[in-house]
């Protein structure tokens, strides 16, 4: 694989009857042989089913997993393919960034995003520091890479969990000595949610999937996930804690509020005054709702591969 340009697989889960998928309007501009690529668009209601259908049918030495509304700049699949000449490397991936034209409500989300309030999460949406050894939490599956002998050997992705199917199987990659590596500029081109109704959805729906994953799959890496759910705790008791602390209470609000309004001025250099500002109060509501979201996960009822319904699945061989 380090003499020549490994065959690829290009996976991308739909919906059933959609007509425009934006990724393969993305795909025919890429900087890579044709003759080496295969393209499969799987459609059906339950992606990470979609997806292990996709992967059983695959025949590229690699797998690039796209989103239907991911669009690759032309280089990025051949300067992720340049990483796996490292016979230890078992996935790649970078970060998914909101397109310049975007209305600027959906710009505002992607300044949440890409913010320090996400963590070390927040090189998912924006491009931070250098190419480097990662974690599943840079990575993000809507532009990631792998082998394909990694994922039929561990299983392909755990079809109880959507979202953070990925997220499970890197932490196992990564048990088995395998690397992950981030780099940020290996992009996609990526539209946030279009309204704040579907922001906050999201927002529930990465809470509740992390809290589903620790249940399945419980790491040490998932400790830091659960600061936004113990800060909803404390906002619920904040009444009762101030009945008995007093103003003691409040220290750990006022310090959170102190590094929320430390983040927006941090964020004006970069995004003007207007949208840090618009920010601060998305980044304070990013945490409720994570949290939240995170809550609901831990009591959730998870299907085993048993008793999950059967989810059918159409793959589609796209010709160039």
């Amino acid at each position: 694989m380090s003499n020549r340009l490994p065959t690829v697989t290009i996976i991308i889960p739909a919906r059933p009857g959609e007509s425009r998928i934006q990724a393969l309007e993305a795909v025919g501009a890429l900087d890579y042989p044709r003759t080496r690529l295969e393209m499969i668009v799987a459609r059906g209601k339950q992606p990470s089913v979609q997806r292990n259908a996709a992967i059983k049918a695959a025949h590229g030495e690699l797998i690039y997993f796209l989103d239907d509304d991911a669009r690759p700049t032309p280089e990025s699949l051949r300067r992720a393919a340049t990483h796996f000449a490292d016979a230890g490397v078992k996935m790649v991936g970078g970060p998914n960034l909101c397109p310049k034209d975007a209305p600027w409500i959906e710009q505002l989300f992607a300044v949440v995003l890409g913010s320090f309030a996400l963590g070390p999460s927040r090189a998912r949406y924006a491009q931070v520091g250098q190419v480097r050894q990662s974690s599943e939490k840079e990575l993000i599956l809507c532009n990631l890479v792998a082998r394909r002998e990694t994922m039929t050997e561990l299983g392909g992705f755990d079809e109880s969990l959507y979202p953070n199917e990925e997220n499970a199987l890197m932490d196992d990659i990564q048990k088995r000595g395998g690397k992950l590596i981030y780099d940020p500029n290996v992009i996609v081109e990526r539209r946030p949610r279009p309204t704040l109704r579907a922001f906050v959805k999201m927002l529930l729906t990465y809470g509740r999937g992390r809290a589903e994953q620790f249940r399945l799959h419980p790491t040490l890496g998932s400790a830091l996930n659960f600061v936004p759910p113990l800060f909803c705790l404390y906002l619920i008791a904040l009444p009762v804690l101030g009945a008995l602390m007093e103003w003691l209470a409040v220290v750990p609000l006022v310090a959170y509020l102190l590094g929320v309004l430390g983040q927006t001025l941090i964020l004006i250099p970069r995004h003007g005054v207007a949208r840090s500002i618009g920010a601060l109060p998305l980044i304070a509501l990013t945490h409720v709702l994570y949290g939240l979201g995170f809550w609901r996960g831990l009591f959730t009822k998870l299907h085993s591969k048993a008793t999950r319904p059967l989810v059918e699945v159409v793959l589609e061989q796209v010709r160039w």
